[in-house]
């Protein structure tokens, strides 16, 4: 039996109203549409996001079962250096598996998802996880930037232990030239939305729904879930009346709260649809680019077994609003700032030395003596406890998924930062262990010694000449 066994989220906490953009960029466009857009901090990438959600998926799980993943992404940093082994290697997956990229449309979400089912189906994994994220640039003052929200959904794809079981899908691909970036661009071009609306949208869409029911005798009745792209509203209901169906039925699209994630905005959707399933409901997913994919999968008991994750709930309960378009620019490397003498310091990263250290770098593996038990970061080969001094006695110990507190901290506002004051300080690791880290997504006057941290996946540096984005962890108060 194959289907999800697992499913998680990530939206960043801060979030623009459409209000503050047309502020500044009003004149360019006429009045927005109400609501507001997840916007990523200025560490957050489609990396970070898709390891968060994978992180939140993947509590409660044995890291070591999974053998697959795949990331699928419209935005990914990387065009030669497989993203998707980096967020592995973040996570601490086995190297033993199978890895892929799946990009180059919004619907490569549900394409990836449906390649999981099939590689688990012919049982050539026994689980794998699927990312999907998109952190898309948009030029200052165009429809896109009302449009796109940054967000990251994942989910793990097995026969073990299923919440939902696939039962099948219906695609259709066209050459549908809606939406285009070249590889040397940082920006999307876009046709005329009433030629997307239309004759792409409106079509694809219902095509692969209507395909789906008939390939497998089903009644749009039959959903308790029904979860597509919501690009345009009343095409979206528009759709649903076609079919027959009761709007009742409809998932939230999350367009008017976080926005279009792209490639990640139908797995978001299926997961929140998950939040709220019961036992024999039955779900369908639909994808949009280039065509359309359409799922549809029956939740099981084991819905009620799973653990509670963050998912999309509480991701929405926890923002903060970004007020400031111009600090948004920044984040978003839109408009040149200075940042003094200590931002023009270049950064050159030893690949070699990386690849050496990734494990303490990009996994925040440590060591634990095998003797004491005393876990120490980074890696010791001699136990840091007074009464052991153990030599080449350890084992690798993960801290990522560790919780601490703050023993102490320290406001910088002499480093270059995009948003000062920096923040930084020593934890205490819960169980054992104390390192300094960099603290995101808190205030200066927010930040207690005592108070509860857990790490994050975060971006810490572009070096735009050698194309290389810098990864680490960071704290992140709990609660803020």
């Amino acid at each position: 039996m194959v289907g999800i066994t697992s499913y998680g989220a990530y939206i960043p906490r801060y979030r623009m109203n459409h209000n503050t953009l047309f502020t500044a960029v009003g004149f360019l466009l006429t009045f927005p549409p109400p609501g507001e857009n997840a916007i990523a901090n200025q560490d957050e990438d489609t990396l970070t996001m898709a390891v968060a959600a994978g992180v939140d998926c993947l509590a409660s799980k044995k890291r070591e079962m999974v053998d697959g993943i795949y990331l699928a992404s419209t935005s990914q940093p990387y065009a030669v250096r497989q993203n998707s082994v980096l967020i592995a290697t973040a996570l601490d997956l086995p190297c033993g598996i199978r890895s892929a990229d799946f990009t180059g449309s919004t619907r490569s979400g549900t394409t990836a998802l449906l390649a999981a089912f099939d590689a688990v189906k012919g049982e050539m994994c026994g689980s794998v996880l699927v990312c999907a994220s998109d952190c898309r640039l948009s030029k200052p003052g165009s429809p896109q930037e009302y449009l796109y929200g940054d967000g990251a959904a994942s989910l793990l794809v097995g026969n073990e232990d299923v919440i939902a079981t696939f039962e099948g899908a219906y695609s259709v691909s066209y050459d549908f030239p809606d939406r285009w970036k070249a590889s040397s661009e940082k920006f999307e071009h876009a046709w005329e939305d009433r030629f997307i609306r239309d004759s792409g949208y409106s079509q694809f869409v219902l095509e692969a729904i209507s395909g789906l029911l008939k390939r497998y005798n089903l009644d749009i009745k039959d959903f308790a879930r029904i979860a597509y792209p919501g690009l345009y509203a009343r095409e979206h209901g528009a759709i649903a009346k076609r079919l027959g169906a009761d709007p009742a039925q409809l998932q939230d699209t999350l367009l008017s709260t976080i926005g279009d994630t792209g490639a990640a905005s139908p797995l978001m959707m299926l997961v929140a649809a998950l939040e709220g399933a019961k036992p024999n409901d039955m779900i369908l997913v639909a994808g949009f680019g280039n065509g359309s994919d359409a799922m549809f999968l029956r939740v099981t008991d084991r819905i009620s077994d799973l653990s509670e994750r963050r998912a999309v709930k509480k991701h929405l309960a926890a923002k903060k609003d970004l007020a400031s378009y111009e600090k948004y620019l920044a984040f978003r490397n839109l408009a040149p700032f200075d940042l003094g003498m200590r931002g023009e310091i270049s950064i050159r990263t030893p690949m070699s030395a990386l690849f050496r250290e990734r494990k303490v770098v990009l996994s925040l593996c440590g060591s634990k003596c095998q003797r004491c038990g005393t876990p120490q970061y980074p890696y010791q080969r001699i136990c840091v406890n007074p009464d052991c001094g153990a030599v080449d006695q350890m084992e690798d110990y993960r801290f990522s998924d560790k919780k601490g507190v703050i023993f102490t901290y320290t406001g910088d506002y002499l480093a270059a930062s995009m948003d000062p004051p920096s923040l930084y300080g020593l934890i205490d690791f819960d169980g054992g262990g104390r390192f300094w880290f960099d603290f995101t997504d808190c205030d200066m006057d927010s930040v207690k010694v005592g108070m509860p941290v857990e790490m994050t996946f975060r971006r810490r540096y572009v070096d735009e000449p050698t194309g290389v984005h810098g990864y680490s962890w960071k704290a992140t108060p709990i609660g803020e």
